[in-house]
């Protein structure tokens, strides 16, 4: 059935694949008579192969497993490779009048006494017939291939007459006798549908009926559909063994089969014929709806009764079977075993180290350890809880991260504990913590002990402090054991642990296995496969480990002494003694068997692959490998001219010979297989990956992943058989960078950038990964298996790659932060590029944001982010980060709901002086600690926890809990009368220097044999509350923490005459000096206004600003200063800022703008916002955004406007100038009579309103040097609480405690009139004042109270209409364009959406918590218009 297998595969099953796609499976098809010439089965076990992959897609597959198309044709009948002793002999017996075939049998079929029982095996075709292996002279080949045919015939003549003749004496059964019939066909539909079981079978079987077939067959025609004779004569015996075939599947399994009746002149050998068009679309249309239907119907009961956490139940289920494996085989060591049981017993009831078992590698640390895990229920209680995880079998144990991550979450599950928050598990530094005070927890429910088995951690990534073990708890609390192995080999992991736990009682060594213990393992490896050896074997066995060895040397033995049957010759009983000989030996025998190209390329296929292949993945690399195809089609031609594709049985076949030497391990998604030992990628490495083959495979990988030949794309290949080039699909899966809306194609994400940089395609590697690119993509008788797998899969669209952003976000989305920031640095080390270099950084900025944040939100965040940091860089580096930026704004101008939309850079950029932020505590720092020798650092938080970090890389080394309340540092006192409160005290590391804060000033003191001294004449002032400082080593700086969340850095100026009483030859004179200045969110009016600013002092010329640095976000109240390195902290935060004091200037930003006081108006275009000055208030600023400065503005006359009986315009006056230096330039203040409360400006009109303190308000013109105008305060002279202007800026409303006034802003030549209130009002509610104030078109006033009220009041009309009240006081009202919509915002974070032509509430939003993101946001500037959606 050739012409429906080319039919399904062109367009059955794209359609089938794309459908399991959206559904996140992978679809694989198993059809191992695909693209197989007629090639001899040399060793018989090609239908001993298809029913093992039939019976792993039953075990594997959660959709159909067996699909079989069923035709005229019952198909080849293979000879039994194995026949048990007993039967064989029966046969013989029945054949003694017949010396030749007796002969021919006992020729063929030898006795294997090691089988358990003993078989008779029919012995491989070249054993005999040499010529008979595909390597083999043509010619020769030919003629050994014609005398097996005849040999084939013969044989199966004989066994089948002679069982015939045992089945009427009785001797054998009707079923046995049957098993010398049978075709291949039946074998594999009576596995995959007749001997199953299960009740709800998900196979299907399409049988095709010819119409008048046997009037024809009669006739002599259509002889290509049936089985013939020799002689070309109708087979008679396989076609009535092909109807009792099929009215068994009719009889039994109705629902399962499918029939096609086609015409007889629509068969097969009549393909252009309308009828057999139809009979083939309508097979394709079924197929691919059943096949459907019983996906859906797997997916239904897997969501109905899979209620664990996503990819949870297949880790456990992955390393179960691992552990199980493993038991099964496990043997002796039982002294070691009882010890370590013994060990754990006996701390079962209080606090104890976790034991550690450590070993040269291969000395059976692993299956010492699941023994361990089965038995240890049997000693503390079968209700005990236990963990194991064999480290790096998966790509979730591989990491430290997603390791702790799954541990919490199995944790959590068994003792019923709720899981941990997304937002903890999203970091590593996070997850320590947790995951300590998880085993805390479940030590206090004191009901189950908890065991956790950590088996090879020499296998963890090294990244994120996994080989540092600062992850490791040093005690287990009672009911809580820790078992750790780890290999000698890997040298720094023992030492570690023995630093950390020193105790040698919790150290077990496992050694070697004795020469009985190694003989009991191999009878035990060769029980469990029903092997056994004869005597002179065994000897040769003992022979080769007189003393014993190491169990991985008894599994090598095994694996090659498990091929020796009983006749096997002496001199071809070969063990090694090493694991790289083995590995070698095992290269040499896969090459003989299967050609050294097929096994060079497949094994450095693996090797060179990231973390593994699928069977899937393989078989479209290897149809894209044409050195493998032309060594397949040397001496045939492909069954397809437009198709090419690598036919599956070669691969089935070699993963047999490689057997336990291939392992499969969890990643991506997917079960992917790799290499079971690290001796056997060495010697693959060596054998088969020089230079120049290494980078053809990661080229082909490449082009793989990068889906270079999909989506009907052809590959052309010159076939020397065929003597011209065949332009032929390959067929191999697209490779798009989403499958859907929500499902990444995971697999690419992780290999293409890997492939791209080792093949040195540096250029696409930009252009697909990191730059510009663009994907296109589209949307005889036959048996097959299927298998549907579990897995991150994809929809076939269209996806146009514009841009690298859409991979960053992609991979982002769906693999989390670290793993892009690992592909960066990864290129970073093999590209000099300082653009990579910057968007690496970038991404280590925006992680501790993106750790708290997922769905669409995240995502928005994520241009955000990238873009308010990369905007400086837009026109220096226009080729990557211009274009990155670019995407960034074309997404946010699409996107229907964007958190902000960045009109410049905001944010702390790359290269700056922040350089991470660091998170893991829950509450605001408390504490904060360098070592005396600057090596670590050591933090407090509210909630009693300390955590301890290495500066050398900022990791964390431990977590230390136990502390019930707030955690605080011991402080000093100085016996010496201060002008106010000591907030605190610090030495210098020499103390020779002390530094005492009171209120807004640190005064330093010098150390001497008298006392101490006044260091500088002048207190270092703020303009806020300090409350730290820090002195660097060499006594150069001092960096100081205030209220106004500043840290001030300063350089230390000794008088003339101490230094001439001291040597200060380590205090080297400096002439930069830093003021680090971080201010919190200011939120006013619904306008966000972000400013967290550093300065840069120079005090030795008088205190100028030379440099502005930002980002702390909340009141800096600690400091560490190591080397260049400053760390900040906050009680009000948990996190910490890691900070360079010497990063590149040329990175530096604009200045944001210097508010603290929340009082602040912007332009509508964001260029200039406007702020009263910090402590008096009395001056207002003007900021020039756009150049990070104060604008120059002149100051004024005041006018009142209500000294006049009508309108005032305002007249021109003579101005005079207030100056003063801000970094180095003069700027103007606007004096003001008193505080200021609130500001309003007119954007049209070109005044800023000023409401001050006094209840005046002044309004000043903006583009002209006109006299101020003066509007008197009411009678009551209250101070002004709220103004507004409508959108026309035609009405102004000034608002009081119960008072309100509304006033007309006229045109006027040549400035606006304004004059006195059209309408005043007084509000009636006792005890609440007017908090907030917006006025619409025709004198409509919306306000809202301290009590949380809100009315609208008709002016005109004198009517008040109520609207619903908030829950507490009404903070901001803000109206829309059209006027038709009002938003209220009150201080529990509710915001109110109101129709205020119906007076009623339509929505609201109510924030419960400050996200980390916003609170970075919050603490850092925008210089320039931030649309707010």
């Amino acid at each position: 059935m050739a012409t429906e297998r080319e039919t399904l595969l062109k367009a059955a099953y794209p359609e089938i694949q794309a459908f399991c796609q959206k559904h996140s499976l992978m679809f694989e098809v198993i059809d191992l008579r695909w693209g197989v010439c007629d090639l001899i089965d040399i060793d018989h076990m090609n239908t001993q192969l298809c029913l093992e992959e039939i019976e792993s897609c039953q075990k594997l597959s959660v959709g159909p497993t067996f699909i079989g198309l069923l035709g005229d044709c019952y198909g080849h009948r293979p000879l039994p490779r194995l026949i048990e002793e007993k039967e064989f002999e029966t046969l013989i017996a029945q054949l003694t009048g017949d010396p030749t075939a007796t002969h021919l049998l006992t020729y063929w079929y030898w006795k294997d006494e090691n089988a358990i029982p003993s078989v008779y095996v029919l012995q491989p075709i070249t054993d005999h017939l040499p010529h008979c292996h595909p390597a083999a002279n043509q010619v020769q080949h030919q003629g050994d291939v014609e005398v097996w045919r005849s040999v084939e015939r013969d044989l199966a003549s004989a066994l089948r007459l002679a069982a015939r003749e045992a089945e009427k004496h009785g001797l054998i059964s009707q079923e046995q006798r049957h098993r010398y019939d049978k075709s291949e066909t039946e074998w594999e539909i009576e596995q995959g549908l007749l001997s199953t079981q299960e009740i709800d079978l998900a196979a299907s079987i399409f049988l095709r009926e010819v119409e008048g077939l046997d009037k024809h067959l009669l006739e002599g025609t259509s002889m290509q559909l049936v089985d013939t004779e020799e002689d070309g004569s109708l087979d008679n015996e396989a076609q009535q063994l092909l109807q009792s075939l099929k009215a068994k599947v009719a009889n039994y399994y109705p629902q399962h089969l499918k029939v096609h009746t086609v015409p007889w002149n629509a068969h097969p050998g009549n393909p252009r014929h309308k009828g057999h068009t139809k009979y083939l679309k309508e097979l394709c249309e079924q197929f691919i709806t059943a096949t459907n239907h019983q996906v859906l119907r797997s997916l239904r009961y897997r969501g109905k009764s899979n209620e664990e956490p996503e990819g949870l139940l297949q880790e456990l289920s992955h390393h179960m079977m691992l552990c199980l494996e493993s038991c099964r085989l496990f043997c002796g060591r039982q002294d070691l075993l009882d010890n370590i049981l013994q060990s754990i017993r006996q701390n079962d009831d209080h606090v104890h180290t976790p034991l550690i078992l450590y070993g040269p590698p291969g000395c059976g640390k692993t299956a010492l350890m699941c023994k361990l895990s089965e038995q240890v229920r049997t000693l503390l209680g079968q209700e005990t809880v236990v963990v194991i995880r064999q480290l790096g079998t998966s790509q979730v144990s591989s990491t430290i991260h997603s390791l702790l991550r799954d541990i919490c979450s199995q944790v959590c599950l068994a003792f019923g504990l709720p899981p941990l928050p997304a937002q903890v598990t999203q970091a590593c530094s996070d997850l320590i913590l947790p995951f300590h005070n998880l085993l805390l927890t479940v030590s206090h429910l004191g009901v189950q002990s908890l065991v956790l088995f950590f088996d090879s951690v020499d296998q963890l990534i090294p990244a994120n402090g996994a080989h540092r073990l600062y992850w490791l708890p040093k005690d287990c609390p009672p009911k809580v054991h820790i078992v750790v192995s780890t290999s000698t080999a890997e040298h720094g992991i023992l030492e570690t642990l023995q630093e950390a736990m020193p105790e040698p009682e919790a150290y077990f060594e496992v050694g070697p296995l004795s020469r009985e213990e190694g003989g009991k393992m191999l009878e035990v490896l060769l029980a469990s496969v029903r092997r056994k050896l004869s005597p002179a074997q065994q000897t040769v066995l003992q022979h080769i480990f007189p003393e014993g060895g190491h169990p991985l040397l008894f599994k090598l033995a095994f694996n090659e002494a498990r091929r020796w049957a009983s006749y096997t010759l002496p001199t071809a009983l070969m063990i090694v003694t090493t694991a790289q000989e083995a590995m070698h030996c095992l290269c040499v025998r896969l090459e003989k068997l299967h050609g050294t190209v097929l096994v060079a390329h497949i094994l450095g296929y693996i090797v060179s692959s990231r973390n593994g292949l699928s069977d899937a993945e393989l078989k479209d690399i290897l149809s894209l490998d044409d050195e493998v195809l032309s060594e397949i089609y040397q001496h045939c031609s492909p069954p397809c001219k437009t198709i090419l594709r690598f036919p599956p049985l070669l691969w089935a076949r070699l993963r047999r010979d490689i057997g336990e030497y291939l392992a499969e391990r969890q990643a991506d998604g997917f079960a992917l297989l790799g290499l079971a030992h690290r001796q056997f990628t060495e010697v693959v490495q060596n054998r088969y990956l020089p230079a120049q083959e290494k980078n053809k495979r990661h080229l082909l990988l490449a082009d793989f992943f990068r889906g270079t030949w999909s989506w009907g794309m052809k590959k052309s290949l010159k076939l020397p058989l065929l003597g011209k080039s065949l332009n032929a699909d390959r067929k191999v899966a697209p490779q798009p960078l989403w499958f859907s809306d929500t499902v990444a194609n995971r697999r690419k994400l992780s290999e293409l950038p890997f492939h791209l940089l080792n093949a040195g395609r540096i250029e696409e590697l930009k252009q697909d990964v990191l730059g510009k690119g663009r994907e296109q993509c589209s949307t005889g008788n036959m048996l097959h298996s299927f298998s549907c797998m579990p897995g991150r899969c994809r929809i076939t669209i269209h996806v146009t790659f514009l841009w690298n952003m859409h991979w960053i976000t992609c991979k982002i989305v769906a693999t989390g932060i670290q793993g892009i920031v690992n592909d960066f640095a990864m290129c970073n080390e093999r590209i000099n590029c300082p653009e990579l270099r910057l968007i690496q950084e970038t991404l280590l900025l925006l992680k501790p944001a993106l750790d708290y944040i997922d769905g669409v939100l995240g995502v928005s965040i994520i241009y955000i982010e990238v873009l308010a940091r990369l905007h400086f860089f837009m026109f220096s580096y226009p080729d990557l980060i211009g274009k990155l930026c670019q995407q960034c704004l074309s997404w946010l101008n699409v996107c229907p709901h964007p958190v902000l939309v960045p009109l410049c850079g905001f944010l702390q950029p790359p290269g700056g002086p922040l350089k991470m932020t660091i998170t893991g505590f829950l509450k605001g720092v408390t504490v904060l600690e360098l070592s005396s020798d600057h090596r670590v650092l050591v933090a407090g938080s509210q909630e009693g926890t300390m955590i301890v970090w290495l500066m050398e890389d900022i990791e964390v080394m431990h977590t230390l809990t136990g502390h019930s309340a707030e955690i605080f540092s011991d402080g000093n006192s100085l016996m010496k009368k201060l002008p106010g409160r000591v907030r605190f005290l610090v030495v210098s590391e020499d103390e020779s220097l002390l530094a005492a804060g009171f209120g807004a000033y640190v005064r330093v003191f010098l150390a001497n044999s008298k006392g101490f001294h006044r260091f500088m004449a002048a207190d270092l002032e703020h303009e806020c509350v300090v409350h730290s400082a820090v002195f660097s080593p060499d006594n150069s700086i001092i960096v100081t923490g205030s209220q106004g969340e500043s840290i001030q850095v300063r350089e230390e100026a000794f008088p003339e005459s101490e230094a001439a009483q001291r040597d200060y030859s380590g205090m080297e004179e400096r002439k930069n000096y830093l003021m680090i200045l971080c201010f919190l969110t200011i939120l006013t009016e619904c306008h966000y206004v972000f400013s967290n600013s550093s300065q840069v002092w120079s005090l030795s010329e008088q205190g100028l600003l030379t440099d502005t640095l930002d980002g702390m976000g909340t009141p800096v109240t600690l400091l560490a200063l190591c080397g260049h390195t400053l760390v900040s902290a906050s009680h009000s935060a948990p996190y910490l800022k890691v900070w360079d004091l010497t990063y590149d200037r040329k990175h530096k930003t604009l200045a944001p703008v210097p508010d603290r006081i929340g009082c602040i108006a912007m332009s509508h275009d964001g260029n200039y916002v406007y702020f009263p000055q910090a402590r008096e208030r009395r001056q207002v600023i003007i900021w020039d955004s756009t150049k990070g400065e104060r604008q120059s503005i002149k100051r004024y006359h005041y006018h009142d406007i209500w000294e006049k009986p009508k309108g005032l315009q305002l007249d021109q006056g003579e101005p005079h100038r207030h100056l003063f230096s801000v970094a180095g330039a003069e700027c103007d203040t606007l004096d003001t009579s008193a505080q200021v409360r609130c500001l309003e400006v007119a954007e049209q009109k070109q005044l800023l309103f000023t409401g001050l303190v006094s209840g005046t308000v002044l309004v000043f013109p903006l583009n002209s040097r006109q006299d101020v105008v003066c509007i008197p305060p009411p009678k009551s002279q209250k101070p002004v609480n709220h103004m507004a202007l409508n959108r026309q800026e035609e009405q102004l409303a000034i608002a009081y405690d119960d008072l309100i006034l509304v006033l007309d802003v006229s045109p006027g030549k040549p400035c606006p009139v304004i004059d006195k209130p059209i309408y005043t009002f007084y509000t009636q509610i006792p005890g609440a004042v007017i908090s907030s104030v917006a006025v619409l078109a025709n004198y409509r006033v919306l306000y809202g109270m301290s009590s949380g009220d809100l009315f609208l009041y008709d002016c005109p009309h004198s009517k008040v209409f109520p609207l619903e009240m908030h829950r507490c006081i009404v903070t901001c009202l803000e109206t829309s364009h059209g006027e038709q919509w009002a938003l209220s915002g009150s201080e529990d974070s509710l915001q109110c959406l109101w129709d205020l032509e119906l007076c009623q509430w339509e929505h609201e939003m109510c924030y419960y918590k400050v996200l980390s993101w916003w609170v970075e946001i919050g603490a850092q500037h925008c210089e320039s218009l931030i649309s707010v959606s």
